[in-house]
């Protein structure tokens, strides 16, 4: 027991770190789309991004929902979730209509608005791995794999009740829900940290060289192989492929993340707010023309030196003291009306 708790705290410590780190990435990576037509090193980046900050995302999720699965807990969390849903969902809707007016965009509720996707597949993680709960570890791991692959041959837009990519991602809730902090540290002794940090840099240099090769719809999980033009039925063979190339990006990218506790600790305890917040302040400049004006390696460089400074920003103490009820919406008031259905009705 005098061993167990520091370990648990110094994985709460390094998830917490992967977590800013991510959810830098995240910013950045929505922050420079736009121009990634235009700049070939922001293509780079961007893709290299995508190989690994959604799984490791939903990695870092299934992770820290081990102690708020089930039970009164468990119960709070979705419906949080739920709310935060309807309460972003519209509001981002309101304002695309009114000024955003991205393209591409399904106005309803059962279409999640961009980045609105992660709260409802959140939400369907939680509940299939509450399903799965009697099943062996080995099992949960073969259907989660097996779901991702299937749903690409559904003949519709994946999209929709963000289906694609509640099941596309499973395995990564599924190995964050397992994973073991103690067997990592085995594993990341200081050589292969740096063989492993190399491995990323080597992934980010095959990105520049490679990376049109495969098209970037594969890394948003977002699509079903319809969408993504293969019509064969060895279309999941590439999903496979695409696991692969995510499962050692994701690996080489934790190389890279500080394991004692240090300012970014504090900072990963409010991504929640930086994740639901920066999409308005993106959607918000790209709404404003600022695109326009950055055409070379000087405008890109300042577009990722504001969108980091921003990810800080979002994250200090001071937003959440604000905004606490925005994006942290109460659900006392849901679980007490259910409490008194529930007497009514006995």
């Amino acid at each position: 027991m005098t061993r167990e708790r520091p370990l648990d705290q110094q994985g709460e410590t390094f998830f917490l770190n992967l977590r800013f780190m991510l959810i830098v990435t995240v910013f950045v990576a929505n922050a420079v789309e736009p121009l990634i037509s235009a700049m070939s090193g922001l293509d780079t980046l961007y893709r290299w991004i995508f190989s690994f900050h959604m799984p490791l995302f939903v990695l870092v999720t299934g992770y820290f929902a081990r102690s708020s699965l089930s039970g009164a807990a468990g119960r709070k969390v979705l419906l949080q979730t739920g709310l935060q849903y309807l309460i972003f969902q519209s509001l981002y809707s309101v304002l695309d209509i009114a000024f955003f007016q991205a393209s591409n965009i399904h106005h309803s509720f059962f279409a999640p608005y961009l980045l609105l996707w992660f709260l409802a597949s959140h939400a369907c993680w939680r509940l299939l791995m509450l399903g799965m709960s009697r099943w062996s570890r080995s099992a949960q791991f073969a259907f989660a794999i097996a779901a991702g692959v299937a749903v690409g041959y559904l003949q519709l837009d994946g999209c929709w009740f963000s289906l694609s990519r509640t099941f596309v991602y499973l395995p990564f809730f599924v190995a964050g829900y397992h994973f073991s902090f103690s067997a990592f540290m085995r594993l990341y002794q200081r050589y292969f940290r740096i063989v492993a940090a190399g491995a990323s840099l080597l992934l980010f240099t095959a990105t520049g060289l490679l990376g049109r090769a495969l098209p970037v719809g594969w890394l948003y999980g977002s699509m079903t192989y319809m969408q993504l033009g293969i019509h064969e039925w060895y279309a999941g063979v590439f999903r496979l492929g695409v696991y692969a190339l995510q499962f050692v990006s994701s690996l080489a990218f934790l190389s890279l993340v500080p394991w004692g506790l240090c300012r970014m600790t504090d900072l990963g305890r409010r991504t929640l707010y930086v994740f639901l917040l920066h999409g308005l302040v993106v959607r918000a400049a790209a709404a404003s023309g600022l695109y326009v004006y950055i055409t070379g390696p000087a405008g890109a460089a300042m577009l990722i030196f504001a969108a980091t400074g921003c990810t800080v920003l979002l994250a200090l103490p001071v937003v959440r003291r604000v905004l606490h009820p925005l994006v942290e919406p109460p659900v006392g008031w849901m679980i007490s009306l259910r409490r008194a259905a529930l007497r009514r009705s006995l």
